[in-house]
This record gives C-alpha cells, sequence and structure tokens, in this order.
C-alpha cells in the first residue's frame, strides 16, 4: 500500500500499508484523532487502496481508484454526521446494514466509511454492533472518531483501533510549503508548533481571518497583563464568551508567546512571530513568571475541554493569568 501523501504517524502507516498488501485487513477499523489530524483522508486513502485492481494499492490510476477518488464507486459508501452528540441517528445504520448484505457491485469489497461515529447515539452503536458481530466477508467498515472512549466497548472488541497524533513540526512544514507557494516554510513550522502539529488546522490557519482574531485577542491579553489592568483583561477575555475552541486555541497561542519571552535575547527561534510582545513581556516579568505563565496556559487548556461553564472559564483565565504574573 502507498501512503506517501499521508504525512506523519509512519509506525501506523506500516502498519496499514502491510495489513493491506498481505490481505489480512480487519473488517472493522477504528481511526482516532483529534480535527484536522486526517481522520478522513486516511479512511478515503483505506477504501481507495481496498478496491484498487494495480499491484501498489492505491495505484491511483485503474478505473477502480479514479471512482473512489470523484467519490462515485458503486462499493465505496461515506457517511458523515455533525459532531454533536446523538448526531449520528440509528437510521443511517439501519440503511447501512440493509445494504451490507448485497453482495458488492465492482470491488472485492464494500467499503462503509463512517465518519465522526463517536456522535452515534447508544440505540444505533448497538445497531452497529449486530452487524459488526457477524459481517460478510467482503464488507470493510471504517469508522472515525475524535475520542475512541465515546464507542461502545463492545465496537472497540471488535475493531483495530489507530490513533493519529500530530506530525513532525519540520516534515509537516516542508509538506505545507510545498502544496502553498505564498506560504513559507518558516511560517508553515511556526504554526504547526502552535497547533502541536496538526496539519489540518495549520493549513486552515492560514486562510481563516477567525485564527488570526484570536491571535490579536492574545497580544492585547499579554499587553493588559503587564500593564496590570484587570477590568481590562476581563473585557478582552469576553470574546471567548460562545466560543470553547478559540479557548484552546487562545491557551495554546498564549503559551508560545510566553515561551518566546522566555528565550527573548537568546538566539532561539520566536515559534509565535509575535516577537515585539515576547520583548515587552521579557522587560516586564521575570524568568520565573514567564515559566509560571506556560504552565498556567497547559491548566487552562486543559480545563477549557472539560469546563461547561464558560463565564467561570473566562473568570479563571484572568484570575490565573494575573497570579502567575505577580499582578
Amino acid at each position: 500500500m502507498k501512503t506517501s501523501d499521508f504525512i506523519g504517524n509512519k509506525r501506523i502507516r506500516d502498519q496499514l500499508e502491510c495489513l493491506i498488501d498481505s490481505k489480512r485487513f480487519p473488517q472493522a477499523v477504528v481511526i482516532e484523532g483529534e480535527q484536522g489530524t486526517g481522520r478522513k483522508t486516511l479512511a478515503r486513502m483505506l477504501a481507495q487502496a481496498l478496491v484498487c485492481r494495480g499491484d501498489e494499492k492505491p495505484c491511483g490510476q485503474c478505473a477502480q481508484c479514479r471512482k473512489a477518488q470523484e467519490r462515485v464507486h458503486p462499493d465505496v459508501f461515506e457517511y458523515v454526521s455533525a459532531t454533536a452528540a446523538n448526531s449520528f441517528h440509528i437510521d443511517v445504520v439501519r440503511d447501512v446494514i440493509k445494504d451490507v448484505y448485497v453482495q458488492p457491485n465492482e470491488a472485492e469489497h464494500k467499503v462503509y466509511i463512517l465518519a465522526n461515529a463517536d456522535s452515534m447515539s447508544i440505540s444505533a452503536q448497538n445497531a452497529l454492533l449486530k452487524v459488526l458481530e457477524e459481517p460478510p466477508s467482503y464488507a470493510v467498515f471504517i469508522l472515525t472518531v475524535r475520542s475512541k472512549s465515546k464507542m461502545l466497548s463492545t465496537i472497540l472488541s471488535r475493531s483495530v483501533v489507530f490513533s493519529l497524533e500530530g506530525v513532525d513540526c519540520s516534515e509537516g512544514a516542508e509538506y505545507i510549503s510545498s502544496k502553498f507557494s505564498d506560504i513559507s516554510f518558516a511560517d508553515a513550522k511556526s504554526r504547526l508548533e502552535t497547533f502541536n502539529g496538526n496539519i489540518g488546522k495549520t493549513i486552515d490557519s492560514f486562510f481563516d481571518g477567525k485564527e488570526n482574531e484570536i491571535a490579536g485577542i492574545c497580544r492585547d491579553m499579554c499587553r493588559a497583563l503587564v500593564d496590570e489592568n484587570e477590568y481590562s483583561l476581563l473585557c478582552i477575555c469576553s470574546a471567548f464568551q460562545k466560543d470553547r475552541e478559540s479557548i484552546v486555541f487562545a491557551c495554546e497561542f498564549l503559551k508560545n508567546i510566553f515561551r518566546d519571552a522566555l528565550v527573548y535575547g537568546s538566539k532561539s527561534e520566536m515559534i509565535s512571530g509575535n516577537s515585539d510582545t515576547a520583548k515587552l513581556l521579557r522587560t516586564r516579568l521575570t524568568r520565573q513568571k514567564l515559566a509560571a505563565l506556560m504552565d498556567v496556559c497547559d491548566t487552562l487548556k486543559r480545563m477549557a475541554t472539560m469546563n461547561s461553564n464558560n463565564s467561570l472559564l473566562i473568570t479563571k483565565i484572568c484570575y490565573s493569568l494575573r497570579e502567575a504574573a505577580g499582578r
């Protein structure tokens, strides 16, 4: 199997190549990873490899590959739900079950990609479990999930789970800069470090004004922090009132600014792209306080993924940052 177009996660790629090439691919696979790590890309690549008629799979040249690439292959089915809980309805699973016992039209396999499967209701998962217990020999199910913890243990026990991680920043930057002529290697690498190697989020950030807006908010937060303006800091953070994902990104971005401030004046690269803000922080805060602020960002990021009350979280952000800065 050829996976050169999929960046990073080499160990997983090697395992999948071995399974495809040896014709021992499991009938149910769960691909786990946060948004932007390439879950859907990998799922589609596997589906193409499973229907490919070429020697090296996917060859990208045979009729089966071309149909899979154009999303018109009669034996490859893709179901995508919203990410909200219980948005993957049982009716969709019932449609899959009705179709799965019909023989393939052209390929050796019928491949069902169930994207965002962790948003399935319990009843939908139980319905799917019935076909996973005794699937037809030609059927392959590829489930993509943000977290396998949302899936029934009985489904996971009948599947092989692959957990995707962020890519190496240098490798990812080389890929991005080669695909987009207006993005430099240095800019791509810096942004990848901000997103912990998440290549999808990194690419989106170059074309999404929202990320630049959040970066501006973070710079304003840093200035309010050193100016000891508690009210101003609280007003700036109010921009996150209805957007939990923005808080997660802000914590990552702030940590990079604090890190740059900590090493400012040395030969270390500025990974946040905000040397002026880093310089301001370095002149107003001690190294110990900057290190404490970095630790606070990690804590706040964890809280942002769990806390359901944005108002309390914003208050916590302001208090924790000021405390770490000695304000």
